[in-house]
């Protein structure tokens, strides 16, 4: 019971008058944030850590926290209205999220996105107040080569589902790799692929890719391929989900919450693999397989969704009981307590636990103030499809300009973004899926540092990776999701001869 009286005491702490306003501050910008396209909540929440010197610790962690939260929810709006994820969490939404806006089902897919994400935060926060500790050792025991094959599963899984063919899938991933590659190296402090551009030495923005790929690529394709025809956006559908609706979305809230949790308490890269691998799982168990890239399947919004906002809320798990970020954001929020002078780390309950169970209640809190923000504006987020396309996308375009030019202040940085933008143009003229050049360009520094540390710990040899039975294991479900479909595919086709059995009288004989 100690830890429920501990639970008590935070719901204390938190419900305070001004750290209620904090959680609400929080919440508010958190969302507006998430909606606006190209700025996320780490960037916000790096350009407000100056708070940390005027606002008392648990207020301030509180307010961080809401933000990044609160961003998730957010994002998935521009995901599913304009096809521009706010955040990279949610670029799996904006793949069916963004049909069911153009087939006249926004309301029901900005329901769905918000009830889910109510649904996983809560359902995550619970596990976070009850088995993190449990969770904390099972992320422990990973070893790099765990993580390497972990990644490898990710890149897989990415490039076999999204697209029509794994080939281009492929082709997009190893892009995202090789802009990750560029920059100076980690171990040997070498620079690498910077073609002698200053600006290259501290590697590529996530975040300037990914505006670049999705804002702008989305505006540009937009007036090259279809400014003149007739959209299908303005199309209005009700702003409630209707009983079937229900059906199809609830279990994959539960299942995205599933998948993301335990994703958010290893450094595998964020919430962007349990979102992809949550929308892989929709696409094969869904009995609307026809709607998926067509129409618009609800479960490809609910899941990714509810995966995306459990995974946020478990990476206060390793980040609260270990010290290890594994986010962008959840590094800015170590560096936040540091500025404290806290330590996050095992002693941290106990030695500021008020801190640790008044930001956990105000999880609970920032759940029930986001699903009050975003339910009741789900008809003011759709009257964004009555906006004209060119004041749209050029209001996107500005946005994306200037949240991008506020990163780094570098006009170069808006060159890059454009020179991606028409990239992100061209790829998707010609069919290859944008998804996993971001995967790619966030995972492969991760995935080429595992790499290392592993044969660092087998001294070198490649069968490291055969010795241990969890990384041998997600080898062999790489192997399983490259290999099985085609044998299918194989088992499926006409055998060659059977070309010749035609009816008679055809000529041949």
């Amino acid at each position: 019971m100690d830890l429920w009286t501990q639970l008590l005491h935070g719901f204390a702490t938190a419900g305070t008058p001004i750290n209620l306003m904090w959680a609400f501050l929080g919440c508010a910008i958190g969302t507006a944030i998430g909606v606006l396209p190209g700025i996320g909540p780490a960037v916000t929440v790096a350009m407000l850590l100056p708070i940390t010197s005027q606002v008392e610790p648990t207020a301030s962690m509180i307010f961080f926290a809401g933000i990044y939260y609160g961003a998730m929810y957010g994002g998935s709006t521009t995901s599913i209205l304009l096809n521009t994820p706010g955040e990279t969490g949610t670029m799996v939404t904006a793949l069916e999220g963004f049909k069911m806006a153009k087939s006249g089902r926004a309301g029901a897919a900005l329901a769905t996105s918000a009830i889910g994400s109510f649904v996983a935060g809560t359902l995550a926060t619970i596990l976070v107040t009850t088995f993190a500790p449990v969770v904390a050792d099972f992320a422990v025991k990973l070893g790099p080569p765990e993580y390497f094959c972990l990644m490898l599963l990710a890149f897989t899984t990415v490039s076999a589902v999204l697209g029509q063919s794994t080939l281009r899938g492929m082709t997009a991933l190893f892009i995202g790799l090789a802009m990750g590659c560029v920059g100076i190296d980690q171990i040997s402090g070498q620079a690498r692929y910077s073609a002698g551009v200053p600006e290259f030495l501290d590697g590529i923005e996530v975040v300037l890719i990914a505006v670049g790929l999705f804002a702008v690529g989305e505006a540009f394709y937009t007036a090259l391929y279809e400014g003149k025809g007739e959209s299908s956006m303005n199309r209005m559908g009700s702003v409630h989900m209707t009983r079937e609706e229900w059906r199809r979305s609830w279990p994959a809230w539960l299942r995205g919450t599933a998948i993301g949790f335990p994703f958010g308490t290893i450094p595998a890269g964020g919430s962007e693999i349990p979102t992809f691998l949550s929308y892989a799982a929709e696409r094969k168990l869904s009995k609307h397989k026809e709607e998926f890239g067509s129409t618009g399947a609800i479960e490809g919004v609910a899941g990714p969704e509810a995966a995306n906002n459990a995974a946020v809320t478990a990476t206060l798990v390793p980040l609260l009981t270990l010290g290890i970020p594994t986010s962008v954001t959840a590094a800015i929020l170590l560096s936040a307590l540091q500025n404290y002078g806290i330590q996050a780390g095992p002693q941290l309950f106990t030695t500021s636990s008020t801190l640790v169970w008044a930001l956990i209640a105000s999880l609970y809190i920032g759940n029930v103030m986001l699903l009050i923000l975003n339910l009741p504006l789900v008809g003011l987020w759709v009257k964004l499809l009555k906006i004209p396309k060119p004041q749209l996308y050029a209001g996107i375009l500005i946005f994306a300009t200037v949240g991008v030019y506020g990163m780094r202040q570098s006009a170069f940085d808006l060159f890059l973004m454009y020179a991606v933008g028409v990239m992100g143009v061209l790829m998707r003229r010609f069919d290859f899926p944008t998804a996993p050049v971001i995967v790619g360009l966030i995972l492969g520094p991760l995935a080429e540092a595992q790499l290392r540390n592993a044969l660092s710990i087998g001294e070198g040899r490649w069968t490291v990776f055969l010795e241990r039975p969890m990384a041998l294991t997600l080898l062999a479900v790489v192997v399983v999701i490259l290999v099985l479909p085609r044998l299918l595919k194989l088992r499926k086709s006409p055998p060659a001869d059977a070309t010749l059995d035609v009816a008679p009288g055809d000529g041949v004989r």
